[in-house]
């Protein structure tokens, strides 16, 4: 059974339940980051409901209202089967959550449902190649004692995030969590626009040195890379502003703060991308310009073909038609004559093509 369960996170990217990694942060422990597994996480879940249900009846203050509490960071993988059935389980998320989840729309949104924030952000994919079809969509559901991430690909913001907690970066709260999670996803943003620019730069040597090869192409897929990126982003600065004038009330006003500088930092980005796009824009209207000239020197340079050979063409249909009559017949410098002719008209033909042209 245990192979089973090897080959199921192989084929997956998570253990059995789906999970992909989960962390227990607690500022007052002694390792304030600490590794989890669903079954671990299951049991932290469980025994917070019976201590919360313990408080309710009670009716004494909980831990909830102490600064930086104990709270759980999960990722999960929504490509493995069990995954939704083990947070339904355990985790007694917002059924706002969950019909987010379904609906299958892309479109960013960070919106307050009761006491979560529910989040749909895009990313890029792990294995990025600048290419419109790189990027999916990142679920987000954040409470004061839980953070859950889900995807079905693997994304490079997440990544970085769990890299930087590996190494022992411990957010304080869930809030800081996102506003560290929001922050990889625009320094990832700020290496994509940085790699969209050196190959832009590439692309601007070519066509300077009159390298035209297929830079057209390769500039449509960069545009259409940030156009869509432009699309699925640019909503997130705004949904989060809106979010933080009407903040939960867990929500501590330092990290609102960091939650906004985040947020500006963004906006910095997409703005970015925006001037990149026109960068982009001008490029191809330039390489359309050289393209269109281009033909119209290979147009001229036919157009010069046809009309030399107009004369030639016009006294050989003459002379070639089989009726008495056809002048210089008998003539013994008749050949001779018409080549003249022929000659004399190309001549004149030539003239007034080039004359016009200049």
């Amino acid at each position: 059974m245990s192979a089973f369960h090897d080959l199921a996170a192989q084929s997956y990217g998570g253990d059995e339940a789906g999970l992909i990694c989960g962390y227990l942060f607690d500022a007052r422990a002694a390792e304030p980051a600490r590794a989890i597994d669903s079954a671990q996480a299951a049991a932290w879940l469980a025994e917070r409901r019976d201590v919360e249900n313990h408080e309710a009846l009670a009716g004494c203050e909980g831990e909830d209202a102490q600064e930086n509490p104990p709270y759980v960071w999960l990722h999960f993988n929504l490509s493995h089967a069990h995954a939704e059935r083990w947070l339904v389980r355990h985790a007694s998320l917002s059924d706002t959550f969950y019909e987010t989840l379904h609906e299958g729309l892309p479109s960013t949104r960070i919106e307050r449902d009761d006491d979560s924030l529910i989040a749909v952000i895009n990313d890029v994919h792990f294995e990025f190649s600048f290419e419109p079809s790189d990027i999916s969509t990142l679920w987000i559901s954040v409470g004061p004692r839980l953070v859950v991430t889900a995807r079905t690909k693997p994304l490079r913001s997440v990544d970085a995030l769990r890299t930087a907690v590996k190494a022992g970066d411990a957010p304080r709260s869930s809030t800081e969590l996102l506003e560290h999670l929001l922050r990889a996803q625009a320094d990832v943003l700020v290496k994509i626009v940085r790699g969209v620019t050196s190959r832009i730069d590439r692309i601007e040597d070519e066509l300077l040195a009159g390298r035209l090869d297929h830079k057209r192409a390769r500039l449509g897929v960069l545009r259409r890379l940030l156009v869509r990126l432009q699309r699925l982003l640019a909503p997130e600065p705004a949904a989060l502003f809106r979010l933080l004038q009407g903040p939960p009330g867990w929500m501590s006003e330092p990290d609102s703060q960091a939650l906004r500088g985040s947020t500006e930092e963004f906006s910095v980005v997409l703005r970015d991308m925006q001037a990149l796009q026109e960068r982009i824009k001008l490029l191809q209207e330039e390489i359309a310009a050289n393209v269109n000239e281009d033909n119209n020197r290979s147009l001229f340079v036919l157009t010069i073909v046809t009309v030399l050979a107009l004369p030639i063409n016009i006294l050989a249909g003459l002379f070639g038609m089989n009726v008495g009559g056809i002048p210089l017949a008998d003539h013994k410098h008749g050949f001779w004559i018409v080549v003249a002719i022929v000659a004399t008209f190309t001549a004149v033909a030539a003239w007034a093509a080039f004359r016009k042209q200049r």
